[in-house]
């Protein structure tokens, strides 16, 4: 039996490595049968102008998708998940143009936030997967 904090990490991180939007809302309609709040959004620019837009769409996908709540707590916890997944992925990105999706899950106090994001100069790829993980107490 899987922890629940590793069950949403791999949630998120799934929701983050989807392809399409079908495969997306296939896998929400999965994880919702299973009690799980689920969202994810696209995402590209330059690294460090980005941060903070990542940041702003992570909390409105999650308020969009009922996975937060709009109170300070929620969307605390997932900014702050999703600085820490930024975070990881910092180094390879730096000065850098990036590409990908944001991933976020929730199931009771448990949320996660994932990214999985394309690195690049040109044709010159990186991959990289940064992952967040908050205590956002229920109501």
């Amino acid at each position: 039996m899987m922890a629940q904090s590793k069950k949403i990490a791999l949630a998120a991180l799934k929701m983050a490595m989807t392809e399409s939007r079908e495969e997306e809302t296939h896998l929400k309609d999965y994880y919702q049968r299973q009690g799980v709040k689920t969202a994810a959004v696209d995402y590209g620019g330059e690294y460090i102008n980005s941060v903070r837009k990542i940041v702003e769409r992570a909390i409105v996908a999650a308020k969009r998708e009922g996975a937060i709540h709009e109170t300070h707590s929620d969307e605390g916890a997932v900014a702050g998940a999703t600085r820490e997944a930024l975070s990881q992925i910092m180094n390879k990105a730096m000065g850098l143009n990036i590409g990908g999706k944001i991933g976020i899950a929730r199931q009771d106090d448990h949320l996660s936030v994932a990214v999985f994001f394309g690195i690049g100069l040109l044709h010159l790829d990186e991959v990289a997967v940064g992952l967040g993980h908050r205590v956002a107490p229920k109501d």
